[in-house]
């Protein structure tokens, strides 16, 4: 991480980065940091199941930003209940005395086959991705709309992290696939809701090199030998989620982006295709034949990760 050096993008505002203890949440945190920002950093410590805890990722990441000149606090609550995800608000307050910024980021997966997966796991993966998104959101909009409401409009930034996932799904891992759709949803709805108190929802679906992802794509998530570009570094997210959360994006809300290696990908979503209305009810040949005639004019979906 380079030095804090000149205001920077985010100079003055206090961000939230969920799960910021290694992977993406790290990169973003110090992104954040290097830009102005003064950072909580939320970690549970947990292993790439979910499985144990401890304190140090989070302080560690604390102690980098700080080495370089920015301000950071480390932060321990369960970002999947109701008590954890209010601390984490009221760690922002009560440390810096305001919250700008909350990016979702916090998960682990529990890969199995759909006809293996328990519901243990179908669980505690749908709760800490898609609960662990809507706890943080709704107890740092609950304070945005009562600032709004006394008078004090904030300029608010949400960044949710959904998945590849999440857009086509992935063999394998159909509860991180559901949970990473349903943050979509939700991006979706509190955009719609929160923009009449100053907050603004973004999304992105980012592929890189983390805990999660470089054994069950490792062929193509490997740092180059050579030297080179290393397209699959977190730090390359970064940047579009750090300028989603500053006031540089204003007017930008309720979308998805793609962000892998050096591409940006603005995401369209579900939008009406090939169309027949005949004007009564279908019988079940008629509407077959004419489901048919229509999938013959539209686009192949999107191939599911790890499909062969």
């Amino acid at each position: 991480m380079n030095a804090v050096a000149g205001p920077g993008i985010c100079a003055g505002r206090v961000v939230i980065v969920t799960g910021a203890g290694r992977g993406l949440g790290r990169a973003h945190a110090r992104a954040y940091a290097a830009e102005g920002a003064r950072v909580v950093v939320n970690d549970l410590g947990v292993g790439p199941d979910g499985s144990g805890a401890s304190g140090g990722p989070a302080r560690e990441v604390v102690e980098e930003i700080r080495a370089a000149g920015g301000e950071a606090v480390a932060q321990g609550g369960d970002v999947a209940t109701s008590e954890g995800a209010a601390s984490l608000v009221q760690a922002a307050l009560e440390t810096y005395g305001r919250l700008d910024t909350l990016v979702n980021n916090a998960g682990f997966l529990r890969d199995r086959m759909l006809v293996n997966l328990d519901e243990d796991a179908w669980d505690a993966v749908v709760r800490v991705h898609l609960k662990g998104h809507f706890l943080p959101l709704k107890h740092a909009a609950a304070h945005w709309r009562a600032e709004s409401k006394a008078g004090r409009v904030p300029h608010a930034c949400v960044v949710n992290t959904s998945s590849g996932a999440g857009l086509s799904g992935s063999v394998g891992q159909a509860n991180y696939s559901a949970a990473k759709a349903g943050i979509l949803g939700l991006t979706l709805v509190a955009s719609a809701e929160l923009a009449a108190y100053g907050v603004r929802v973004n999304a992105i679906a980012p592929a890189a090199r983390t805990r999660m992802t470089e054994e069950t794509f490792a062929g193509t998530m490997a740092a180059p030998e050579d030297g080179g570009f290393d397209a699959m570094a977190p730090e390359n997210v970064s940047p579009l989620v750090v300028w989603l959360g500053s006031e540089s994006s204003a007017g930008v809300t309720g979308r998805v982006f793609e962000a892998e290696a050096g591409r940006i990908t603005v995401m369209e979503g579900w939008r009406p295709g090939p169309t027949a209305d005949k004007g009564a009810r279908w019988s079940a040949a008629e509407a077959g034949e004419t489901a048919l005639k229509l999938l013959s004019r539209a686009e192949a979906p999107q191939a599911v990760y790890g499909a062969r």
